[in-house]
């Protein structure tokens, strides 16, 4: 088959231990998971339904890559989250059947353009211009699911400049895992190479340029970088 134009190149994630690389088809993220986080921003959690949003697979950035500061804000967000990367896909699964789906796990940023999403809540509007941006989606490598098993006491951080900004617990999540999977896969059919970010603990604040952020899922997945 030849294409009217150069055929986009394929987002994707390294690996950790392997050569190989993960192909990304789509990142869903889930809003308001984590009660403390979704007080500070002036929300309540909806304990029944997850809320989800999502960002473009190209937003991705991978292997360490430097952070272009956004256009159009003043206001960079961090939110610090556990990724899920599914491995095969299927359309309303059960709990159950969503966790069997599950490939991998890494940790990573989910920026926010603070500013935006205050002015487009206010009028009711889509949160894509505040979260779907460019280079909006800081990806450590993935760790195979074979070889890590995140639990209610597996921890998140961040620290930026050094600093501890955000902790928290992924027992601490409204909605775990499985519950997530299975919710999202009634609103869409899911995919091998789809992304899940799964909600951020409390203390999100400004980044700016010159930051230097390190983010961990203890055991499991770190991610180093730079805002420029």
């Amino acid at each position: 088959m030849t294409y009217a134009i150069a055929i986009p190149v394929q987002p994707s994630l390294p690996i950790l231990g392997s050569d190989l690389r993960f192909p990304i088809r789509r990142v869903f993220c889930v809003g308001r998971n984590y009660a403390e986080h979704a007080r500070e921003m002036g929300s309540v959690v909806d304990t029944g339904t997850p809320m989800f949003f999502s960002k473009p697979a190209d937003a991705v950035v991978s292997d360490g890559a430097d952070v272009p500061y956004p256009q159009a804000t003043s206001d960079l967000h961090h939110e610090v989250e556990m990724v899920v990367a599914l491995g095969a896909g299927g359309r309303d699964l059960s709990p159950e059947q969503g966790a069997a789906l599950v490939w991998g796990y890494g940790v990573g940023l989910d920026l926010t353009r603070r500013d935006l999403q205050a002015q487009v809540k206010a009028k009711s509007h889509p949160w894509d211009v505040a979260k779907g941006f460019d280079h909006s989606a800081p990806v450590s490598a993935l760790r195979p699911a074979g070889e890590a098993a995140p639990g209610p006491d597996t921890e998140l951080r961040l620290h930026v400049n050094g600093e501890l900004r955000q902790h928290g617990r992924l027992g601490d999540m409204v909605h775990g895992v499985p519950q997530i999977i299975a919710a999202l896969s009634t609103l869409f059919e899911l995919k091998a190479g789809d992304l899940i970010f799964t909600g951020t603990p409390a203390g999100v604040a400004a980044l700016h340029r010159g930051d230097r952020f390190h983010a961990e899922l203890t055991g499991v997945a770190e991610l180093d970088g730079r805002i420029v």
